[in-house]
Order: structure tokens, then sequence, then C-alpha cells
């Protein structure tokens, strides 16, 4: 069976250079100088694309039910990314997070269309090749539509049914299988940063900090913690902010490291928003989310 092709979108963004990498004033350089700069500051100027894969398949045959299960592969093009993370989707995935995108994007995705669903021959080698190819083209022209790239619907289509699987795992105390999960989340969820909001990774990082300290690894949950702290206080979310600051107030002490800021940040959260300020730890937070 041929190798698949990777597929790219048209949508990029650029590395900006480094204050100490701009060039000096025009009115200083000749016509040769200025030429050579131009050229130096297009080599600077990296492309960042997402690729997707679909590079296997697999049938799953119940008792009830039988029907085949797509990997995808998320990958950042060229230098960014060297790693490349993967997920499983049915066609029923697919065809709801496409449905999802056509109530809210009706017309900018009329040209995107989905592979329509079979009735029969479905289990085919080459039937599953090619519906194999043609959903992974999917993703790749669903993604160069700005509204649907960011759209939230998007990493939710990727990374949901990890969550609740891993969230699953740790209100089970199975911290371990759930930091597996989480791990996956992050990776998918860092990829599609350039294009979400930040907030994207508070709840991933948060419940990564639970297992952590669950797991009696503090200085691991004392760095995920504090990855949560800036768009947590940027974005004003008020639900993590106090049982954040305390967690790590907690993991300061353990750990020796300095906490008088984050004990008057924790304070003066508290006396700005008496009566607002939830009094649940962390752990509590996290476990009620993906319910």
């Amino acid at each position: 069976m041929a190798l698949p092709q990777k597929t790219t979108t048209d949508q990029t963004e650029t590395e900006r250079p480094r204050a100490s990498d701009e060039a000096p004033s025009c009115s200083s350089l000749t016509t040769k100088e200025l030429q050579q700069n131009l050229r130096a500051v297009k080599q600077r100027e990296r492309l960042v694309r997402l690729l997707f894969e679909i590079p296997s398949t697999r049938i799953v045959d119940q008792a009830l039910s039988k029907y085949v299960v797509y990997e995808i592969v998320v990958m950042r093009s060229g230098s960014f990314d060297s790693h490349r993370v993967s997920v499983e989707r049915r066609y029923s995935d697919f065809s709801r997070f496409h449905h999802k995108l056509q109530e809210e994007f009706g017309e900018e995705l009329e040209e995107v269309l989905l592979p329509r669903k079979l009735l029969t021959g479905n289990f085919s080698p080459d039937i599953i090749s090619e519906r194999r190819l043609a959903l992974q083209d999917y993703l790749a022209k669903l993604y160069s539509v700005r509204c649907a790239r960011h759209s939230p619907h998007f990493p939710t289509f990727f990374t949901e049914q990890e969550q609740r699987r891993a969230h699953s795992l740790l209100r089970a105390g199975q911290f371990q299988a759930a930091l597996q999960q989480l791990q996956v989340v992050l990776e998918i969820q860092e990829k599609l940063l350039p294009w979400q909001s930040p907030t994207l990774i508070v709840p991933t990082v948060c419940a990564l900090a639970i297992c952590y300290r669950d797991l009696e690894q503090p200085e691991q949950a004392f760095a995920a913690a504090q990855r949560a702290l800036p768009p947590v206080r940027r974005y004003g979310l008020k639900r993590y902010r106090a049982s954040l600051l305390d967690l790590l107030v907690d993991l300061g002490y353990e750990l020796g490291r300095p906490v008088a800021q984050i004990q008057d940040e924790l304070r003066a959260l508290r006396d700005a928003e008496r009566g607002e300020v939830t009094s649940r730890s962390l752990k509590e937070l996290v476990v009620q989310e993906f319910v």
C-alpha cells in the first residue's frame, strides 16, 4: 500500500525576528546591502503550518457493532515541531464535528465537504484506504478556513475524548494512566495554540498538576501549576486563580521555594473579592471537569 502524502494548510504564521536581529536604518545602507538585508529577513520568516496525516486504520469488531478507527497524526511544520502525536477517531466523530461547524459557519464551509457515509463495503481494504485519504484531505481543507481553525470545536474534536478518559481515570485514582492521557491532550493543544486562546491549556495543566501532586512528584506539580497561572491571571479565570495560588503555596513550602509573593497575591485576591473567591481546592475543581 502506498504511503499517504502529507497534506498541509495554506495558513501561516511567521516567526518574528528578535530586536537584536533588526536591520539598521535604511538611510545608511547601499542598494546591495538593502537587498541582502531583505533576503536575510525572508529567510528568518519560517512558515508555521499544521500537517494532518491519517497513516493507519484498524477495524474494531465488538459484539453489537463493527467500525473503522482512523489514526490522526497532528504535527506542526518545519523546525517548530519534531514530535508527532496522534489520536483515534471514528467516521461518526468526524460527522458530528462537521455538523457542528456547519451549524455555526454554514456559508463559509460550503466548499469543504465531508466524505459521504457508505451503506455497504465499509470494511473493504480499498474503501478504507480511499476513505482514509479523503478524511485526511478534509482536515487540511477545513483548517484552511479561518473560522474553522479558530473555532472551539476544532480543539474539542482532537482532545475531548482523551480529556474525558483522563478525568475519569483521575476520579478513579489512576493518576499515572490519567497523566499519560493528559500529556497527549496537552501536546495537541500546544500545536493549536497559535490559533487558539492560551486559556485552552488551563484545565489540562491544572489536571496535570493534581496528577503529579498525588503521584508525589512535587517539582513537576509546581511547574505545571506555575504554567497555568499566567493565562489564569491574564484572562481573568477566577474559577482557578485562588485554588492555583493555594496549591503553589503548599508546594512551595514543601519544596523550600519562596512563596511570600504568592501568599500576598492570594491574600489580596481574597480581600478584594470576599465571598466570590472559591474555597475549593484545585483537585475539587479538576475532578468536576468533563463529568
